[in-house]
C-alpha cells in the first residue's frame, strides 16, 4: 500500500489558492488514474484509490486544515499500516518560485504548518515530500498568510498548469521508480 497525500485546506472559498496546490496535483493524479473521491469521515479526508499496475495506491486530501493535517495522516497511515517509506506528502512552498518542483526522501519542515503537523504527529521527518513552487510576493516578507490564502493571477495560469501536470508526472515517477528517479528527472523550474 502507498499513501500519496496532497496538503490544502477544504471549502470553495480555498479552492484556487496558493495553499492548495497539495490538493490540484492530487486531483489531476486522480484524475489521471481515472479515480473519484470520497469523503472518508473516520479518517477526516477525502480518498480516491487507485491500482497501479498491481500496487495500491492510496491518494488523501485531508479535510482538517492545512495546520493539523497531521491528524489525518496520521490516521490514514495507521489503519492501513503505510510503512513511511511508502508515504509521499505534496505541499505548497513559498520559498521556491513559481514553476519550481522539488522532491526530496525528508527534511525539515521548512516552516510550513501541515509539514510540521505531520512530523508531530507521525513522530518522524522521514517521509518523501514534493514541494510545488508558489512563490512570495516581496521574498524579504516572512508573513505571507495573505499571500498563499490568494488565488494564483491569471497571467500565472499557464505556468500554473505546466507545473501541476509535471508535478503530476513526477508523483507517478516515484510510484514507478522511486524517489531518487523522481528527484533526477523532474526537480526543477519548469517553462512554459
Amino acid at each position: 500500500m502507498f499513501l500519496i497525500v496532497g496538503l490544502g485546506n477544504p471549502g470553495s472559498e480555498y479552492a484556487k489558492t496558493r495553499h492548495n496546490a497539495g490538493f490540484m496535483v492530487l486531483d489531476l493524479v486522480a484524475e489521471r488514474a481515472r479515480s473519484t473521491w470520497k469523503g472518508e469521515r473516520k479518517f477526516q479526508s477525502r480518498i480516491a484509490r487507485v491500482d497501479d499496475g498491481g500496487r495500491r495506491v492510496l491518494l488523501c486530501k485531508p479535510e482538517t486544515y492545512m495546520n493539523a493535517s497531521g491528524e489525518a495522516v496520521k490516521a490514514v497511515a495507521g489503519f492501513f499500516q503505510v510503512p513511511l517509506e511508502r508515504l509521499l506528502v505534496v505541499v505548497d512552498d513559498a520559498d521556491l518560485g513559481l514553476g519550481e518542483l522539488r522532491m526530496r526522501p525528508g527534511g525539515s519542515s521548512g516552516g510550513h504548518h501541515g509539514l510540521e503537523s505531520i512530523e508531530s504527529q507521525l513522530g518522524s521527518r522521514e517521509y518523501a515530500r514534493q514541494r510545488v513552487g508558489i512563490g512570495r510576493d516581496r521574498p524579504e516578507e516572512r508573513r505571507i498568510t495573505g499571500h498563499v490564502l490568494a488565488p494564483f493571477r491569471a497571467g500565472e495560469l499557464p505556468l500554473l498548469e505546466k507545473v501541476l501536470q509535471t508535478a503530476a508526472e513526477q508523483v507517478e515517477c516515484w510510484l514507478a521508480a522511486g524517489v531518487a528517479q523522481a528527484m533526477n528527472k523532474f526537480n526543477g523550474a519548469i517553462k512554459v
